[in-house]
């Protein structure tokens, strides 16, 4: 690293981050309202700066290396931490008012987003939230929400899309349940176990089998459209099933199975309107979501 910690450019910092979070510099350049050459400047100076290569392009898109992957956890917090500088600075915190609606998951609404709020209502207490738990994806062009928790990429060019972060998952399952049926040893034996399913039992089968499980619709006597419903069901000792570590570590009355496996990765997009980028009340919250979610 040829670089001093004091001599980085903020505009080179701000420029990566980007970047990396749109995926292309065209993208990016009109995110930051800049020419795309102006823009390929800064990260060609951050590189150089480093003595790294931050991206490959691949296709039409530009993918990060582990340099640039490793770079991108330490510069999200100075992007955040950047915003809320410049929200302080201009007094805009306590002057933020109206409603926000934020549609994820009933499981990431209960168990995510209470710690959202207990630091939003800090940050801009004249603001209000409205939570739709809904597991289908709202369509936000139809402004049933203004900003969606998903882990699929809705595919509507209108939108903001941002890959915040891989959420990671293991299997979990009530000490009633362990007791009843035996603890499996290894993912193999999960094959004669009982299973929640959350929502179609025939897509958690094509999921599992690529980890060597093979099940059927036999290993899934209960289960709920609703994951709440599910995920108590599980805690009740009727099956075992994979959950969000976010959630199952945090949750005293299951066991976290297998904790040495590879764990199963997910994405976590985070989606919204265009008008993130006037609206102060939107920004500041899609902000807080964005550094809360991009945690590990």
């Amino acid at each position: 690293m040829n670089v001093p910690p004091d001599h980085f450019d903020w505009n080179h910092i701000r420029a990566f981050l980007t970047t990396a979070e749109e995926g292309s510099l065209s993208a990016a350049a009109r995110r930051l309202r800049l020419t795309q050459p102006t823009l390929s400047r800064q990260v060609a100076a951050l590189e150089e700066g480093l003595g790294l290569m931050l991206f490959e392009r691949i296709g039409k898109s530009l993918q990060l290396t582990q340099a640039g992957v490793e770079l991108l956890e330490h510069a999200r917090p100075m992007g955040l931490a950047a915003d809320r500088i410049a929200l302080a600075a201009m007094g805009q915190s306590q002057s933020i008012t109206g409603t926000v609606r934020i549609t994820a998951s009933d499981v990431y609404s209960v168990y995510v987003l209470p710690q959202v709020l207990h630091r939003l209502s800090q940050l801009a207490p004249e603001l209000s939230v409205e939570i739709i738990a809904a597991n289908d994806i709202r369509d936000l062009m139809r402004r049933e929400a203004d900003i969606a928790i998903r882990h699929v990429r809705p595919e509507q060019p209108e939108l903001i899309t941002r890959l915040i972060n891989e959420d990671t998952a293991h299997f979990y399952a009530a000490p009633s349940y362990l007791e009843r049926a035996g603890r499996p040893v290894s993912l193999v034996d999960l094959s004669t176990h009982d299973f929640i399913s959350f929502g179609s039992a025939t897509e958690m089968i094509d999921h599992l089998k690529p980890l060597g499980i093979a099940v059927s619709a036999r290993n899934f006597r209960y289960g709920s459209q609703s994951g709440l419903v599910a995920w108590e069901l599980v805690k009740n000792g009727f099956g075992l099933a994979p959950m969000a570590d976010r959630v199952g570590l945090n949750t005293p009355e299951v066991v976290h199975l297998f904790p040495q496996m590879e764990p199963i990765r997910f994405p976590v997009w985070l989606t919204t309107h265009r008008e993130l980028h006037t609206s102060r009340k939107i920004r500041i919250v899609f902000d807080l979501l964005a550094e809360i979610l991009s945690a590990k």
